[in-house]
């Protein structure tokens, strides 16, 4: 599989070692100091983004102009970032994930068979841990999964409290994002009953998992049509 990638932080450093120890093809990379390399970039089976959204037009304008295989986990998008990654299935195929991890995956799965009546019953709080260089908060998998919870968004998102704030209602579900240290990603989704508490947690050991859940996915998404695809398709279709 040939590739290449847009974002060389960190983690497109970690896709490209993978890439290589894989046996993958890498044909470049492309950051925010090399943006007009992208223009004359060989057209590549798949493109792996794990940039920010300043880079987006550069990103869509390769995939414009080549039809390469998208798979974006860059997180930070505002809905019109989301939009134009949408609009980029007209010629290409295209997934976005915040979390490419298969437990992270699981994990959603889940929280979206839980019944909703008896979800209802239950006070729910979420809380995320990170490294202190990520720079967004809340984690775009915590969104991940408070949209498993409340899909429609009808609960008010609280993602602090302080002072005299009155009584938790039944319509809120709090967010909270920690930062420190080397913290590869913890999620936690909580469901307070009356006198029960059921907690559900996922912890990443390294980011390495994220790179091989991105490169997996990769190779189930090249050769197949233009269009939008979702993670589940293409890991549990």
């Amino acid at each position: 599989m040939k590739i290449v990638i847009f974002g060389y932080g960190k983690m497109g450093r970690m896709i490209e070692q993978a890439a290589l120890e894989m046996g993958h093809t890498v044909l470049g990379h492309i950051d925010v100091d090399n943006t007009a390399d992208a223009e004359t970039m060989p057209a590549a089976d798949a493109v792996l983004d794990f940039s920010g959204p300043g880079l987006l037009p550069c990103t869509a304008a390769y995939i414009r102009r080549t039809g390469a295989a998208l798979v974006s986990g860059t997180t930070g998008y505002t809905d019109a970032d989301m939009a134009v990654l949408k609009e980029l299935a007209a010629c290409a195929p295209v997934i976005y994930s915040a979390n490419y991890s298969l437990g992270v995956a699981l994990f959603r799965h889940m929280l979206e068979e839980l019944p909703r009546d008896l979800l209802d019953r239950f006070d729910i709080e979420i809380t995320e841990t990170h490294h202190r260089q990520k720079k967004d908060a809340p984690s775009g998998t915590a969104k991940l999964l408070l949209n498993a919870i409340d899909p429609n968004h009808e609960k008010k998102v609280v993602s602090g409290r302080e002072g005299i704030v009155g009584a938790r209602t039944d319509n809120e579900i709090g967010v909270l994002s920690l930062r420190g240290g080397t913290v590869a990603g913890e999620h936690t989704v909580y469901l307070f009953g009356e006198d029960e508490t059921i907690s559900i947690k996922h912890s990443a050991a390294s980011r390495r998992i994220f790179v091989n859940g991105a490169l997996q996915t990769a190779e189930k998404l090249i050769g197949r049509p233009a269009g939008w695809y979702s993670l589940d398709e293409l890991l549990f279709g």
